[in-house]
């Protein structure tokens, strides 16, 4: 979260308004963990005056300090109430009289000469604001209907992040998305940055991890919509059905929603009703228990509901109308199947037949009204040229829904279209109708398309990951040794020792990952290869710039044995320079290897999860530079992850 200091500058009527920041609204907003600055921190070239109109825009909080009778808070104040209706915080300290204009507004008063006194009031007072929803802006509470710019369209993502970001999803690498979320802290456009990382990772199925990028986003803006779809969804994906539901019912209590997200979080609250029907009776015995086990379930026609619901609401909006034609389908032909249970649900057999009637009915219209709606689709994209797997796969549902004679022909088609894991959601649409046996019609024509799947060994084990750091080996004239080039083989035995007793801990295949440094890191490397563990050289760098920084230094028998891992490891290279990209620049205190510490660590949680282990030959010290040993080890703790630290002061005598 970003905000933006509008006060006075240094010393005026007596009061110094940067001690005020200083000790008063800079500690208010770190302690919330709001970033936030003033036009005196807009340090690059451009117009000052526009780049404040931008942050005032666009920030998520404004702190105005209205002490005194400032012309250039006034104006600001004035741009912000102007532009946003919420989220503008005002303080004084207790002199001068206040301004007619705002003497009817709240705020919060500070003693100048202790403003520290006063911290815990505007920190309260702060979090209350962020919380609320009342507008405190005069101009929208005096103009009813006034709506306020959406801030969103006026963030700017760097291309060079985006291009980042769409690198990561085209290689299909969750664990370099998963770091580049964690570099956004601190820039104003991270909530717009972390969209865009949210929108990456659940494409890529990475749904435990999108999840907890659009919580991020969902927390800065709890009614945002795409926030609460992709939630909805995620949530879904990883068997937290209530946490969904609610994402989602969000979603539908949003004022001027449009007719395709109301569609589709009708549709996602449909699936979340699908699976706890499927859940009534899919592991019954037989074939008449699970029909009328399934016909009893309430969530039969919730199902039906929530689909029909998102199919009135936008009917161009297919997958609805194709789902709601299945429920209707399925509880028409049960009730047929099952006429006892039918009736068992009213109060007597002419209601029960009533009712019967009405689905009946439905079924009939729905059939009309998804096959119009599957042709407007085809013929808009017919005109603009464009495909969708998805449309085919839904016309050869509806053939099924509706006994077609070409079926067959309409699924083949529809999957020489599809990726085999699609093709798998088609096939769980299809023993639903085997299962309980019915449409056995359709059934008939499509089961050389579905055939039986034994079931296998389950999903292969998640391999554990071993990821290294260490002290490079000492350069001939350091000071103060660290690690002195006879400890090479005391530092080798000490690192397979550590690695054979994770070899004999664990019950899955270990993979080593690490840079390329000379000393523990090659040495790390060239026990792996001794031991058989894969492993992956990981450079932040290119090759060139690697050498030259970290293995050059230590003589050239270091470089080739930094060559024969190059070219015989799984490597990966990063950067296309030594220069941090344009994007990262202005972060502070934040150098390259910093970034290759965070970057290695986040793909190896990527593959290992839980089973990944730090192991870390180091002498508990700071390093040489900022991004070495004690800095990796401490983002691994602070991850979570387990860290095993091979002491080099005991371990080598120092």
């Amino acid at each position: 979260m970003h905000a933006f200091i509008v006060r006075p500058f240094g010393l005026k009527n007596g009061i110094d308004f940067d001690k005020i920041e200083r000790e008063l609204i800079s500690p208010a907003l770190e302690r919330l963990s709001i970033t936030g600055r003033t036009t005196a921190d807009i340090t690059r070239a451009g117009n000052i005056r526009a780049d404040m109109i931008h942050l005032l825009l666009t920030a998520d909080l404004v702190v105005a300090d209205i002490t005194i009778h400032n012309a250039n808070v006034f104006y600001e104040l004035g741009v912000r109430h102007a532009l946003r209706d919420k989220k503008t915080f005002l303080l004084r300290a207790s002199v001068d009289e206040v301004p007619f204009d705002l003497k009817t507004d709240r705020y919060l008063s500070y003693n100048a000469a202790d403003p520290a006194a006063s911290l815990p009031a505007l920190i309260d007072g702060i979090a209350r604001t962020l919380r609320a929803e009342v507008v405190d802006s005069p101009v929208y509470n005096m103009v009813p209907g006034l709506r306020p710019p959406d801030p969103a369209a006026f963030i700017v993502v760097p291309p060079d992040f985006r291009e980042e970001v769409a690198c990561a999803r085209a290689e299909k690498r969750t664990g370099d998305l998963r770091f580049l979320a964690s570099e956004l802290t601190g820039f104003p456009w991270r909530r717009e940055g972390m969209r865009v990382i949210g929108e990456a990772q659940f494409h890529l199925g990475d749904y435990a991890y999108a999840a907890e990028t659009w919580e991020w986003v969902r927390n800065e803006l709890p009614h945002d919509v795409m926030a609460n779809l992709r939630l909805g969804t995620c949530y879904q994906k990883t068997k937290q059905l209530v946490p969904s539901d609610l994402a989602l019912e969000r979603v539908c209590e949003v004022d001027g929603l449009g007719t395709e997200h109301l569609a589709e979080a009708r549709a996602l609250l449909g699936s979340n009703a699908k699976t706890r029907w499927l859940a009534d009776w899919q592991n019954r015995p037989d074939e008449a228990t699970r029909q009328a086990e399934a016909l009893r379930s309430p969530y039969l026609f919730d199902a039906l509901q929530q689909y029909k619901d998102g199919f009135e609401a936008e009917p161009r909006h297919y997958y609805s109308g194709v789902n709601a034609l299945a429920f209707v389908a399925i509880l028409t032909e049960l009730a047929a199947a099952q006429p006892d249970v039918w009736e068992s649900r009213f109060s007597d057999s002419d209601e029960a037949a009533i009712r019967l009637r009405h689905y009946r009915d439905l079924r009939i219209q729905l059939v009309g009204a998804v096959e119009f709606s599957l042709r407007a689709r085809q013929r808009e994209l017919t005109l603009k040229k464009l495909t969708d797997p998805w449309l085919a796969i839904s016309i050869a549902d509806l053939a099924f829904l509706t006994g077609k004679h070409n079926t067959y022909q309409a699924y083949r088609d529809a999957f020489a279209r599809l990726e085999p894991a699609a093709v798998g959601i088609a096939k769980r649409q299809f023993d639903i109708f085997q299962s309980l046996g019915i449409l056995p019609k359709s059934v008939d024509m499509a089961v050389p398309l579905f055939p039986h799947t034994p079931a296998g060994n389950g999903a292969q084990k998640q391999p554990a990951v071993l990821v290294f750091t260490g002290h490079r080996i000492d350069e001939p004239r350091r000071p103060k040794p660290r690690f002195p080039a006879e400890r090479e083989e005391t530092a080798r035995a000490a690192i397979r020792k550590a690695i054979q007793a994770e070899m004999s801990a664990r019950a899955v295949p270990l993979i080593g990952l690490a840079g390329g440094a000379s000393g523990g890191d090659l040495l790390f490397h060239e026990v792996c290869e001794e031991l058989n563990i894969p492993r992956k050289l990981y450079l932040i760098i290119p090759r060139d710039e690697y050498v030259k920084a970290s293995v050059a230094p230590a003589g050239p028998q270091w470089i080739e044995r930094f060559n024969h891992q190059y070219t015989t490891a799984e490597m990966r290279e990063y950067q296309r320079s030594a220069e941090l990209p344009f994007w990262l620049q202005e972060k502070p205190d934040y150098g390259v290897w910093q970034r290759s510490n965070t970057w290695m660590l986040h793909n190896a949680l990527a593959i290992g999860g839980a089973a990944t282990t730090l192991l870390a030959l180091w002498n508990g010290q700071g390093g040489d530079g900022p991004g070495g040993t004690e800095h990796m080890v401490k983002t691994a703790q602070a991850r979570g992850a387990r860290a095993i630290i091979l002491d080099t002061n005991s371990i080598f005598g120092l």
